[in-house]
């Protein structure tokens, strides 16, 4: 019988996985989901989690935390019990606020499709989330819905474009965001840009990268 002795760590690692998809796998990819659908009313932008031996840390980005916490805590507790009981490990949830939603690109999105949902015109809706934005200080913003718009039977795509979107900028601080609605006629999709300007270095960080640039350009001293 023939060996193969050239299996990796990371082959074991990931057959592993396939071999328990209701522990490992289902905590880092069904479980995010369905605190995400739990947790749709309090604006939810993010959510980690970190795996730690018998430990999970869950830490929730959300715009309106008292939602989640509840009055006394007792929406945490109750929330923390249902996931040790799924995931069988001690667990520790950290909130923290968002305090501008109107800037968070994943929470404008998420907004437009859940007008979309009760029935609002996409143009209304969309006009509404862009001039909110501008009113709180970015420089540009780009919201983008496709699908079967007002029931069209037709699909099509309609996008709105407000201030600066540099795009091909690597020091750009853009936010990207991504949302569905599901309606009667279908699914449409929600994409959003939020350009708050440009992730410049500080002056101290500049004055250490052109020393280290200098010390790097200096001839060697010949012996």
């Amino acid at each position: 019988m023939r060996r193969f002795s050239h299996i990796t760590p990371e082959y074991r690692r990931e057959m592993r996985l396939r071999l328990k998809p209701d522990a490992e796998r289902d905590i880092h990819e069904a479980l995010p989901g369905v605190l995400k659908k739990r947790l749709r009313s309090a604006g939810v932008s993010v959510i980690e989690i970190e795996r730690a031996a018998n430990k999970l840390v869950i830490r929730i980005d959300t715009a309106r935390p008292g939602i989640i916490i509840g009055r006394k805590g007792a929406e945490i507790d109750k929330l923390k019990t249902e996931v040790q009981n799924r995931t069988k490990r001690e667990v520790h949830i950290e909130i923290q606020e968002v305090h501008r939603p109107e800037l968070n690109a994943q929470l404008v999105a998420e907004n437009i499709a859940l007008q979309l949902e009760k029935r609002t015109a996409f143009r209304r809706a969309m006009r509404k989330s862009v001039d909110s934005a501008l009113r709180f200080g970015c420089k540009g913003i780009k919201v983008r819905v496709a699908g079967r718009l007002n029931g069209a039977e037709i699909a099509r795509k309609e996008w709105y474009l407000q201030g600066r979107l540099p795009l091909q900028t690597l020091r750009a601080d853009i936010d990207y965001g991504f949302a569905q609605a599901y309606t009667t006629y279908g699914v449409i999709g929600v994409k959003c840009w939020i350009y708050q300007g440009e992730n410049v270095p500080r002056r101290g960080q500049e004055d250490a990268r052109g020393a280290g640039a200098a010390l790097r350009d200096e001839p060697a001293p010949v012996r």
